[in-house]
């Protein structure tokens, strides 16, 4: 797989596109800690709503299970910020979007609510297909706005890596 070397949200937003173009599917996001900024770097360029359908903005517990369809119990057992809860959320965004892949974000942006076992910049990210769901666990560095922008650029490129290895399985 060759590394993906775009920097900024729209240019990932604009390669994103690109492949979703390609395969006429439709994308959407369930965003926590990014706060709809990934739905905003693709709904940036023209001509986006040929591939792009939606997103869920899930700040709250509440929406993350109500909209989205995350367990109670692995909010409780594993807390929001969590491999388990995000991997939810993008199938729960598939599901209630009506969309062949989305990716979902959920993580601490700080200045506050960061603990010893998930410090500020502690972010997961989830990338999915209806059959399949691929998730990491980032720790930024910097403010709010930082963190919150790091983690939009990752939630990209994780997806786009996520279709570079369907290439890869394809041929």
């Amino acid at each position: 797989m060759e590394p993906i070397s775009h920097d900024t949200p729209d240019e990932l937003a604009r390669a994103l596109g690109e492949q979703l173009l390609a395969r006429r599917w439709m994308m959407g996001t369930a965003e926590s800690c990014t706060g709809g900024r990934i739905a905003a770097a693709m709904t940036s360029l023209s001509g986006s709503s040929a591939y792009f359908a939606g997103g869920i903005v899930s700040y709250s517990n509440e929406v993350k299970r109500r909209v989205l369809g995350v367990l109670a119990e692995s909010l409780v057992q594993y807390g929001a910020v969590s491999r388990d809860v995000v991997e939810q959320m993008a199938q729960g965004a598939i599901e209630a979007l009506g969309v062949d892949c989305a990716v979902a974000t959920s993580g601490i942006a700080g200045p506050t609510g960061g603990t010893p076992d998930k410090p500020v910049g502690t972010v997961w990210i989830a990338a999915a297909l209806k059959d399949q769901t691929h998730s990491a666990c980032f720790h930024f560095q910097g403010d709010r706005h930082q963190i919150m922008s790091q983690a939009t650029c990752e939630a990209l490129r994780l997806l786009l890596s996520l279709f570079a290895n369907l290439c890869v399985e394809d041929a």
